[in-house]
């Protein structure tokens, strides 16, 4: 069969999702409402966390002409997850670069572009969204050439052919003055520029490369390969070679291919086949599995560091046990020994007994770990995240990012003020319609916490996004935290009354018949100073009524804690606790004594 196979790369929300889904029914392997965005929380947060597979046929059986089998990557586009992006690339033979046509190339768009040219790929540019009222095709095409040569694209890359589409509406044109009904245009253009799996291959020996795993209760881990050379077969004993040569045996229980979103049970697969394999238990990204002990290994696949780094405990609050089924420090450690089967981008320490380091790409890449084990029963805590610093040359050296900021005119200085005392620097201002694009570069370090405030700042019309350019020279102290902790210091039920009166002093995380306990922190003070507050005190009653007494209690509502705004919240001697049912903030120590101690001793 011919064999094609693409990835569609984009910056998170640029809609590659979305028109991956109209090609899945196009060419009616999908039904309406199937998306590639399987996972629950992809489908709340409308964002690709997890790369995933398709294979779709084109013509169709009854059109006369050969059918050409396409797989399809869908890639996540939120800078977090790039670790999936980079070994995607090295299984496929182009990519769909999309990229909205009002918002123009972002940061993601440059890293993804940046590893696909890299790798010699020669990409198909897809400008999508040409029907929004902002949208500017030309100067977006324009924009995108720019981005190739500044990337050093050679001669056939910056050649690149061009498809304009809306993706929501499944329809592809040429020429932006073409009629156009479907996706044909963009299908024509694969089968045009995307150079077909060589049938030559298929006379080799065998040699797969994995470059994404998965996990099955009852086959164990699952890898999900490009066939480079030969035919695998269900049953064949091969040889499992390490990128420095080291070999160990192995067989292949069971081969997947794919058709739509499902994985379909073969016998064989041929060379530029993406498949599915299991029987091999300690398979790893980027290894080789071969027909022959002497076969040289494919080139390793390199995944970027970890950037940020905290703890996972075993959760000992006063509420610890009420609402988890798995609490114990086992139950952690076997559920992210399971993560780790999976999720690349993922390192962790397990030498202490209650307590494990955990390393990730950043925030949301934790956030999303954390929020899966919360849904499936696991209670724990976290201490803050914190940048990995290494030595570079006998160099301190920490993580930096460049940030592209779109704000209207009117809160770019508060942007910028606020990210200059966070140790970052403007390096280009721009218009942007409707907006203004700030590109600013500095520590990841600045960035923990500031997520938050920046929704603040622009008034909930920004749009801020990052990409890790890395590690450069340690960029000194920077003071992030302005808002203080404001602490219970005492155990019981919030009342309306004692909320009433602390609401002046701050921002609440609880409302009346909240449980606290003490050490819990329920809000933070404007004034940046840590306050101990009692708020289960109720009103003084006595049996003279007084002017004023009866006035009424106006709350505010209060700034609701999530597992991203507690990371981003969080001060260094507090722990995160996350609950099936509960996200709380509280002192690492909870009572005054113990933290006055506490401070001594440092």
């Amino acid at each position: 069969m011919d064999i094609r196979n693409i990835a569609i790369i984009a910056h998170v929300d640029h809609g590659k999702t979305t028109l991956t889904d109209a090609l899945l029914r196009q060419t009616g392997v999908a039904e309406e409402g199937v998306s590639m965005d399987s996972n629950a929380l992809e489908l709340e947060r409308g964002i690709t966390i997890y790369s995933k597979n398709a294979a779709i046929p084109y013509p169709s059986a009854d059109s006369g002409r050969p059918v050409t089998k396409i797989n399809i990557v869908d890639t996540p586009g939120h800078a977090d997850f790039g670790s999936e992006v980079e070994r995607v690339l090295r299984s496929i033979d182009s990519v769909l670069l999309v990229v909205d046509a009002q918002e123009g190339p972002m940061p993601q768009t440059r890293f993804v572009l940046k590893k696909s040219l890299e790798l010699g790929l020669e990409p198909i540019v897809v400008i999508n969204k040409i029907d929004k009222h902002a949208a500017d095709p030309k100067r977006t095409e324009e924009q995108v050439l720019e981005l190739f040569m500044e990337l050093g694209a050679n001669d056939e890359q910056i050649n690149f052919p061009v498809v304009y589409a809306v993706g929501r509406d499944g329809v592809a044109k040429l020429k932006l003055t073409d009629e156009s009904e479907d996706l044909t245009p963009l299908l024509e253009t694969i089968l045009k520029f995307v150079p077909p799996a060589s049938s030559e291959m298929r006379e080799k020996p065998l040699r797969l490369q994995p470059f994404n795993l998965g996990y099955d209760n009852f086959m164990g881990r699952l890898a999900v390969a490009r066939v480079y050379d030969g035919i695998v077969r269900s049953g064949q004993n091969v040889f499992v070679k390490k990128p420095d040569g080291e070999t160990r045996p192995g067989k292949i229980t069971k081969i997947f291919t794919f058709r739509g979103l499902e994985r379909v049970e073969t016998e064989r697969a041929e060379a530029g086949d993406i498949v599915m394999i299991a029987g091999i238990p300690d398979i790893d990204i980027g290894e080789t599995v071969a027909e022959n002990a002497d076969t040289q290994p494919l080139p390793a696949i390199a995944v970027d560091e970890p950037t940020i780094v905290l703890n996972f405990l075993v959760n000992n609050s006063p509420f610890a046990g009420r609402e988890g089924k798995y609490v114990t420090s086992r139950h952690l450690r076997e559920r992210l020994e399971r993560e780790l089967e999976v999720n690349v981008g993922l390192r962790a320490d397990f030498h202490a007994e209650d307590s494990f380091i955990v390393s990730g790409r950043g925030e949301l890449h934790i956030a999303i770990l954390l929020e899966n084990m919360r849904r499936e029963g696991y209670e724990m805590q976290v201490s803050q995240p914190q940048v990995i610093v290494r030595e570079e040359n006998g160099v301190k050296c920490e993580p930096f990012e460049e940030v592209i900021i779109d704000t209207p005119a009117e809160y770019q200085g508060a942007v910028i003020d606020r990210l200059g005392k966070r140790g970052f620097v403007l390096k280009d201002v721009h218009a942007h319609a409707p907006a203004v694009r700030l590109t600013l570069e500095g520590p990841t370090r600045g960035l923990l916490g500031y997520r938050g405030q920046f929704v603040i700042d622009t008034k909930g019309k920004g749009i801020i996004s990052s990409r890790v350019i890395g590690f450069k020279p340690f960029a000194g102290e920077i003071r992030k935290r302005a808002a203080g902790s404001m602490i219970s210091m005492t155990s019981g039920k919030a009342l309306g009354y004692s909320l009433w009166n602390l609401q002046e002093r701050g921002v609440l995380y609880i409302t009346p018949g909240t449980e606290v306990y003490e050490g819990m922190v329920i809000g933070n003070t404007a004034k940046g100073e840590e306050m101990l507050a009692n708020p289960t005190k109720n009103r003084q009653m006595t049996n003279v009524r007084n002017s004023g007494s009866d006035e009424a209690i106006h709350l505010t509502p209060p700034y609701e804690l999530t597992i991203e705004r507690g990371l981003e919240n969080m001060a260094e001697d507090e722990y995160l606790e996350i609950t099936p049912d509960s996200v709380r903030l509280r002192k690492q120590h909870l009572t005054k004594g113990d933290r006055s101690r506490a401070r001594r001793e440092e």
